[in-house]
């Protein structure tokens, strides 16, 4: 088991390329059983998530070959196998094979998902879809049956906005008989990103990008070649990282218009960002002014920056308002941050951030995915060296993070714990 150090205090300069989109990769990935022959996916993130779908993948017949960053995946010998435990349990994403296994074969079997705990998650959106749809959908011992005679188009209203359940109900239409609407659908770019996939393998889809999604269900699909998009998260991550501790930073391959909303809230804090066809160049400008930020679903502020955001609040003068409308308990990472002298207090759902304070290097651990992100931006701007524990959540979706911000000037490396190390941790 490993950590990570990070001498803090050395200021961030050069380029930065983004992978591509974690959140769309571990929905494209089980979208390819849809299809009849061989899909081709390029661009895709090394990180751990992708890995475990491809394995996924192989334990239910399918032969995956990986080339870089490009995968091949055959599904031609693929089987409605059960998927109870085991792997599924790593990352929450696993709950799409429920959508593209009861798309191709009308049955599945799916232990509950697992990934960051962040508060209650209910998949009770994604059921009620695939139960319009006509399964058959019960619990048993800890994993969800899904069955159906036949699938048929609906019409599907989302009580709650909700990224996983359009996708999967989406994967769980395109080859129902019939029409499908979703209405109330999530907006994000990775949805869109994965409609395409499945247009190119023959699905006929209209209205993605918009609260209502229109699916005309086709008897079969056909294999493609697809590009993923680049990571949004991963390219805000390295934006507020340039903010917080950066000269002049140059983040590649980023779609800007995916940024907006983080990018209007820098601007507001006095960063200056220069954007062209396919990058940003950030150069902070000191003092920053503090902002207040409410995350919303999509093309609000994102929930997945809103942990990384509060780092850089603490360099920000006066008061900053963090409220997370989307999991409310995701404010674990606030504990780690006070032990590097952050103050922060929480009132109800929102943490309130106050600045500007010096960080300090400490000992602190990543709960989950996006707190490490947060923990790392406090790094970099700390005095001496912050230890951070748990990189097992960092590593399933950031693709060489350290290295990555490394070649900017960055001073980051990883060592062994000790076993007294290793059991603090597994006690804390």
């Amino acid at each position: 088991m490993q950590k990570m150090l990070i001498e803090g205090g050395h200021l961030l300069n050069g380029s930065v390329r983004v992978s591509g989109a974690k959140n769309s990769a571990v929905a494209l990935i089980p979208a390819s059983i849809l299809a009849d022959s061989e899909v081709t996916i390029e661009g895709l993130p090394e990180i751990s998530d992708v890995h475990t779908l491809g394995d996924l993948l192989e334990e239910i017949g399918g032969t995956v070959s990986w080339d870089g960053q490009t995968v091949n995946i055959d599904p031609e010998n693929m089987i409605a196998m059960p998927l109870p435990n085991g792997k599924v349990k790593k990352l929450r994403a696993s709950y799409y094979f429920m959508g593209a296994m009861l798309g191709k074969f009308n049955k599945a079997v799916i232990g509950l998902p697992g990934g960051c705990y962040l508060g209650p998650r209910p998949i009770d959106q994604h059921i009620k879809g695939f139960e319009a749809l006509g399964a058959e959908v019960t619990n048993e011992q800890g994993a969800i049956y899904l069955r159906a005679k036949e699938l048929k188009g609906a019409r599907i209203y989302l009580d709650v906005v909700s990224v996983g359940a359009t996708i999967n109900i989406m994967l769980a239409a395109v080859k129902a008989k019939g029409k499908t609407v979703i209405e109330n659908a999530a907006k994000e770019p990775e949805i869109i990103d994965v409609a395409t996939l499945l247009t190119n393998m023959g699905a006929k889809i209209k209205g993605v990008g918009t609260d209502v999604i229109r699916i005309e269900g086709v008897p079969s699909l056909h294999g493609c070649r697809h590009t993923i998009i680049p990571d949004r998260i991963e390219a805000g991550t390295y934006v507020i990282a340039a903010a917080a501790q950066g000269e002049e930073v140059i983040v590649d391959n980023v779609i800007s218009q995916h940024l907006e909303s983080l990018l209007a809230k820098l601007r507001e804090m006095g960063v200056s960002i220069e954007e062209s066809d396919e990058s940003l160049l950030i150069k902070p400008n000191n003092p920053l002014k503090s902002v207040d930020i409410k995350t919303l679903v999509y093309p609000g502020f994102p929930t997945d920056l809103q942990q990384p955001f509060t780092s850089l609040l603490t360099k920000a003068v006066n008061t900053g308002v963090i409220t997370d409308t989307i999991y409310s308990a995701r404010l674990k990472h606030i504990d780690e941050l006070r032990r590097m002298n952050a103050i922060i207090k929480v009132e109800g759902g929102s943490a309130i951030v106050s600045g500007p304070v010096q960080l300090e290097g400490a000992r602190v651990k990543a709960s989950d995915l996006r707190a490490g992100a947060s923990l790392i931006v406090a790094g970099l701007m700390a005095n001496g060296v912050t230890e951070i524990t748990g990189l097992e959540h960092i590593d399933r979706g950031y693709e060489n993070i350290e290295e990555k911000l490394n070649n900017l000037g960055a001073n980051i490396w990883r060592e062994e714990m000790t076993e007294q190390e290793i059991a603090q941790f597994q006690n804390s």
